[in-house]
Formats: C-alpha cells, structure tokens, sequence
C-alpha cells in the first residue's frame, strides 16, 4: 500500500498524502515479465473463474455477430483476448503502455507463450465455438496504442475490461469515470463484460515499485454502472489463495449492455 505521510505539521497528526491517478505511474515501465510470473504462469483458480463467467456471457452470442469488440488496458493478460474470437471478428487490444503493447505483439507475432495453452484449452472447454487452435484465435486481435481517455467512443458493439479501472488509480472520482469511460466505448445497446479485483490497496509487483489502486467491492461496481447500464449482473468471487497476497478479497464479475436511452449521471 502507499504512503499516508505528510509534511510535517509541528507535532500535530500528518495529513495523508493525495491520492495519486492513473497519470501519475509510469505505465510505459509496467514490470511484465514479474507481473506474468506471478499471475499467469499456471493457470489459478480465479482465472477458471473470469473464464467460465466470460464464456457463458459469449456464449449466448452467434459466432461472429461481433463486428468489433475492444479489450481496455489489456495488458499482458492473453486470456480475455482468447475468449472473444468466436463471438467477435476483429478484438482490438486497447494498451496505453509500451511495455504491454511490446509483449503483445511478440505473442502475436512470434507465437504464444506455451503457458497460455492451458488458458485457451479451458476457453475452448467452456466455449466450443473459439477456433480449435490459439494461434486461430490471436490472428482476430489487433494491439491498438491508446487509454480510456483518447479512444473514440462509441465505436465497439462490446467492450471488456479486467482489473483496469480499480488498478490504475488511488482516487474512487477517477474509478468512476474511468468505468464511464469503459461503458462508452460501446454504442447504446452494447454489451459489457469485466472483471475487476475487488478489496486491493495499492499494491507492488515483484520487488518494483508500488503501484495505484483503488479498493472495490460489489456495491461500489453497482453504484458506478447501474445508472449507465441494463441487464447489469455482477457476480462475486472469493479470494484465491493460490495468488501472491496483494491484499485483495477476491473479485466481481460483471455482465451488462448500456443504456439505450439517456440516463442520470454526469459526463467523465
């Protein structure tokens, strides 16, 4: 966890640091091979978990009825990439940092990494519709340098975000409005899937250093999306003790389309 410390105050209690926002870590120097080492060299609990919700959620589409989806802050995470190629034709990989978007295009590129079989046998499990092959799948995902801040809005008939929004920022006013955000890349009616981690303080990755967070859990997610969204589902998913110990509580699982009429909450 960060910080609390303030300046001194002359004896009296320190005020606590200012929460610091997504703009404020270095995304560019995001530690990917510590934060795969950690995660996503086997395959854990949590992950059958986001993966069996993803692909009831795909499933209930035709195979290539998405003309384009978008995944916001991917990341290095390959997992939520596989689980959409059989429902959408082109999956773009929203990335803002250069670290990411480089790891990326090596797995697109040069072939995945041998442990992301085991992902995409379990997708393939859930959903049979996905190519029978992981290299089949990747060919359908385009790495697209930008943020929740700069990419147009409403272009995607489906946006998927996992453990972006509560990840990136100290601040719950910018949790909200980057969720805003994420619902906004999808024109009215569009679907929704994410996942987000739920209870993390701010939180190191290896021995780097310590990165933003913001703690959620099930009814801080309805709150910001409800007023956005229809046919919201959220779903909770307890703690893996599988995982390194980031302080978390588990996670929510959300499934949603967004409003197709004007509703209340201001613009972010």
């Amino acid at each position: 966890m960060s910080g609390t410390g303030g300046a001194d105050t002359g004896g009296g209690p320190a005020a606590p640091a200012a929460a610091r926002r997504n703009g404020d870590a270095d995304w560019d120097r995001w530690p990917v091979h510590d934060y795969l080492r950690e995660n996503y060299r086997e395959l854990h609990p949590c992950d059958a978990a986001v993966i069996r919700h993803h692909a009831a959620f795909y499933r209930t589409l035709p195979p290539d009825g998405i003309d384009a989806s978008v995944e916001c802050g991917a990341g290095p995470n390959l997992y939520p990439l596989m689980a959409a190629a059989a429902a959408c034709r082109r999956v773009d990989a929203l990335e803002p940092g250069a670290a990411g978007r480089a790891y990326l295009r090596s797995q697109l590129d040069g072939g995945a990494d041998a442990s992301w079989e085991p992902f995409y046998a379990l997708c393939r499990g859930y959903d049979p519709a996905l190519p029978p092959r992981l290299d089949a799948a990747l060919a359908r995902v385009r790495v697209v340098e930008g943020d929740l801040w700069s990419a147009p809005q409403g272009g995607y008939g489906l946006a998927s975000m996992t453990f972006v929004a509560e990840s990136v920022t100290e601040s719950g006013a910018e949790f909200a409005r980057l969720c805003r955000r994420f619902v906004r890349q999808v024109r009215p009616g569009g679907l929704l899937v994410a996942a987000f981690m739920a209870g993390m303080p701010s939180y190191r990755i290896g021995r780097g250093p310590v990165w933003p967070a913001f703690p959620v859990d099930t009814e801080a997610v309805r709150e910001v999306f409800a007023p956005h969204t229809e046919r919201l589902r959220l779903t909770r998913v307890p703690k893996d003790p599988t995982l390194p110990e980031y302080g978390d509580d588990g996670m929510v699982l959300l499934r949603a389309s967004r409003r197709t009429e004007h509703g209340p909450g201001g613009r972010g």
